[in-house]
């Protein structure tokens, strides 16, 4: 098995706490705890509905997200931050300590993303607030009352969507959307909603296909009904209208230019934008020069696994070889589900012998919904679910299927959120909440892991792997390219084309992806040096007290945090022998 290297150390540049710390509570924990109780009961009731929020149940309407209540929000979160500035931190408790750097960095990035109005900006190339309504799973629904307050939202849509049309309308008199060449197109998932023939086909009835038993059949029978209303009365109307603004006036007049740094105040925006996603503040001429360094590292150990296979030529030569031959990709979309659950049950056999603590939740094996499948991402996870696009097969290579399920399913998202929300000593707001740079460099670690675990059964699948860590590599020369060099698309586009086996469909919808969010694919790879970082520091430190299942255990249990958090955690880990948070499971 080859040897797979990595950089050095990145230097974390957030400051920690390093006082000597109180062992037991006293005034400031308990004016600490009273702040972020009272913020979190209100931080749920705006029932947001963006992915840094997990399991927040089913509310009876959708989110006010009018400008006079994003304006009040930027207030009460700024009076947090004011209230979070005069605790005494010195002499919080250890365990407030950890907890006060992951609140305030939940808060301080609440307050920019109101400062700079990023809710003017509700779409971009896979996303928007219109698809992310379409991601129902049946373990959201348990009660009758999950189901009427489902209706609600439904019958909640029309103003919905006419709030975030005003939003996208202020935001289109300051030229703050997402660049249009990133936005042709992804009309489909609104006309999908629209061209139904019954509202039994919508995706929006999928929750009342199948329901509890324990609900009466007459009351079923109700509910049934009031849905099929709901959504021919109100669902759809309010999808017409959005496709007739976004159509005629939001596309057409959606900014020219690629980078965050033309947008309002760009460079402010785009450093607050790296701050959020890889709670680092980084300069981008910094990041951009460790994804060449990284990319240097990975091309040299995809050479490697070339002369394994003898395969005779240069590396454009073999990437065009995987991306053309047959044997390479699925015949049918079952088959690729098929595959992906093969490699999900093969990490199950394993899992006992890197973690000691294991979820008690499963999660489904999903196809990407086919209205927004065209220009998603080839799968993302997440507690419940593990969503794999299955559109355009020739797109979606198996040599690459290790390791995405790795990162989306088991041991990455859809076993690391499961464990933060089962971990009932963490406050609920670090039980629910999802750092970017912790999650995504974590379900990356995943990937690596898989190295250790023998899951790459042939050359190819171990070059999938490499591809996959040259992709999030390549990440931080493209997106800091884009958003602060002045790249054009083009040139992002050959960048991945040159050095990772995407697919020409992959590299254009992922090119796209990064165009239209700024700083969300820096998390990746920033997020995984730290962990391997913090799990070579140990093995140093440890030498044969390490135990791996110990210092997964360490880092996952807790949530989802800074990254300057995650590494003083191992560090404390290491001071104490290196013995986990559930010693009896880890033996």
């Amino acid at each position: 098995m080859p040897v797979y290297r990595f950089a050095p150390a990145l230097c974390l540049t957030i400051p920690l706490m390093t006082t000597a710390l109180p062992a037991f509570a006293g005034p400031s924990d308990e004016q600490f705890k009273a702040i972020y109780t009272t913020e979190w009961a209100w931080r749920q009731s705006l029932q947001q509905t963006d992915e840094n929020n997990v399991n927040a149940g089913v509310a009876a309407h959708l989110p006010d997200v009018s400008a006079a209540a994003q304006s009040r929000q930027l207030v009460y979160w700024q009076d947090v931050e004011s209230k979070l500035a005069a605790i005494d931190t010195k002499s919080l408790s250890a365990e407030n300590q950890v907890n006060y750097q992951v609140y305030k960095t939940q808060i301080d990035g609440l307050v920019a993303a109101k400062q700079f109005r990023e809710y003017e900006k509700p779409v971009n190339s896979d996303s928007s607030f219109w698809a992310d309504l379409t991601y129902i799973t049946e373990s959201d629904f348990h009660t009758e009352a999950d189901y009427r307050n489902y209706i609600g939202q439904l019958s909640d849509m029309p103003r919905y969507f006419d709030q975030q049309i005003v939003n996208m309308k202020a935001g289109l008199e300051r030229h703050f959307t997402a660049p249009q060449v990133t936005l042709e197109g992804r009309d489909a998932s609104i006309r999908t909603v629209i061209d139904i023939k019954k509202p039994e086909d919508s995706v929006y009835y999928k929750p009342f296909l199948t329901m509890p038993a324990s609900i009466p059949a007459a009351k079923q029978a109700e509910l049934r009904a009031l849905a099929v209303k709901a959504i021919n009365e109100a669902v759809i109307p309010a999808h017409k209208t959005l496709l007739a603004f976004f159509d005629t006036d939001y596309v057409p007049h959606a900014q020219m230019a690629l980078g965050a740094s033309e947008l309002p105040d760009g460079a402010a925006y785009y450093q607050s934008k790296i701050r959020e996603f890889t709670t680092l503040d980084l300069p981008p001429a910094q990041i951009h020069q460790l994804g060449l360094d990284q990319m240097a590292l990975i091309r040299a150990q995809m050479l490697e696994v070339m002369k394994e296979v003898k395969f005779e030529g240069d590396l454009p030569a073999f990437l065009a070889y995987l991306r053309s031959d047959p044997k390479f990709y699925a015949k049918t979309p079952q088959d690729l589900l098929d595959r992906a659950a093969w490699i999900a049950k093969t990490f199950d056999g394993k899992a006992s012998q890197y973690f000691g603590r294991l979820p008690r939740s499963r999660f489904a094996i999903v196809p990407v919904a086919p209205e927004i499948a065209p220009y998603y991402t080839s799968g993302r996870g997440g507690p419940g679910a593990y969503y794999v696009n299955t559109y355009d097969l020739p797109s979606r290579p198996l040599f690459q299927l290790t390791a995405l399920t790795l990162h989306e399913s088991a041991p990455g998202h859809a076993f690391q959120m499961p464990l933060a929300l089962e971990n009932k000593s963490l406050p609920e707001f670090r039980q629910k909440t999802y750092i970017s740079a912790y999650g995504e460099g974590w379900a990356l670690y995943s990937e690596y892991l898989g190295v250790e675990m023998g899951m790459y059964d042939t050359p190819y699948d171990r070059f999938g792997y490499l591809s996959y860590q040259a992709w999030r590599a390549s990440r931080l020369v493209v997106d800091t390219g884009i958003h602060a060099m002045g790249w054009t698309r083009e040139q992002a586009r050959l960048y991945l084309r040159d050095n990772t086996a995407l697919s020409e469909h992959e590299i254009d919808t992922e090119v796209d992806r990064y165009i239209s969010w700024p700083g969300q694919a820096l998390s990746y790879y920033l997020g995984e040096m730290a962990i391997r970082d913090a799990r070579t520091k140990a093995e140093k430190a440890l030498g044969d007290k390490f135990n791996i299942r110990a210092f997964h255990d360490a880092v996952l249990e807790l949530g989802s945090v800074p990254l300057p958090v995650l590494t003083a955690h191992i560090d404390a880990f290491i001071a104490g022998g290196g013995v986990g948070p559930y010693p009896d499971e880890e033996k």
